[in-house]
């Protein structure tokens, strides 16, 4: 990606997210599903690749409902620092849950690359990153 693009797309974020905890829910989000096809970039057994891709998938596709849900935070509780707005709890937390969760899916995906890992325990970790922005809605 060019400087000027990432630059655009920085204040592109800014404007639509804040610079605080709703970017960085977002962000967040972003590092572990880069780090999770960061892993798949790794796996060689094509069995085990062709099961891991939708996994990845389906993450990436939810990355628009994390996106339009850190938007519709920042509209509704405006917040430039990392301090949670009254109200906005529920919300912020399932976020951050959902963060989370595609981080220890990335990691078990690695479990899985190292062959000390199943790509059951990929989907499980993966089902909870869809509970947790399902929670989120549902909080927003």
């Amino acid at each position: 990606m060019k400087i000027f693009t990432r630059r655009r797309r920085a204040r592109r974020l800014e404007k639509e997210l804040g610079t605080g905890l709703w970017r960085q829910a977002h962000d967040r989000y972003v590092r572990g599903l880069d780090r999770y096809h960061q892993i798949l970039e790794g796996i060689e057994d094509d069995a085990v690749y062709n099961q891991l891709v939708p996994i990845g998938d389906s993450l990436a596709e939810r990355l628009n409902t994390v996106f339009e849900l850190c938007q519709r935070a920042h509209q509704h509780f405006p917040a430039d620092g990392m301090h949670v707005p009254g109200g906005a709890n529920a919300l912020h937390s399932a976020l951050s849950r959902a963060a989370n969760h595609v981080a220890t899916t990335a990691e078990a995906a690695a479990m899985v690359r190292l062959q000390h890992g199943d790509v059951q325990a990929v989907q499980r970790r993966a089902e909870q990153v869809h509970a947790c922005l399902d929670q989120a809605e549902a909080a927003l």
